[in-house]
């Protein structure tokens, strides 16, 4: 068990992504992601295993939550600034977390 103050300490925002490319170096099939967070915390990287369900072309504009205030993880060659969160399915296979209604970039999760 965590106490509320400990999950307050978890920094989780609402971001576009504005940018979906193959990661061919990634030792397991992803996607390195720019993610628009708003102005306040602008925009930044990830590197997201979601190449089953998601092509980079159909991930341009949709809204994501991620953790942003871990830090930065080298990733192969590709420096990883946020942690995009999804959820397995039965195939183990990640979906992306998404609000069901557009949210404005950098809205904090509550």
């Amino acid at each position: 068990m965590i106490s509320y103050d400990d999950f307050e300490k978890i920094d989780i925002r609402s971001g576009t992504i504005i940018k979906a490319e193959p990661f061919p170096e990634a030792r397991k099939p992803a996607y390195k992601l720019v993610i628009d967070f708003g102005p306040d915390i602008g925009l930044k990287k990830s590197s997201a295993q979601i190449t089953h369900h998601y092509m980079p072309e159909k991930l341009i504009g949709k809204q994501v939550a991620a953790v942003v205030n871990f830090p930065p993880r080298q990733v192969g060659p590709f420096m990883s600034e946020v942690l995009t969160l999804g959820f397995y399915d039965a195939d183990g296979k990640v979906v992306l977390v998404s609000p069901d209604q557009t949210v404005p970039n950098g809205e904090k999760l509550n």
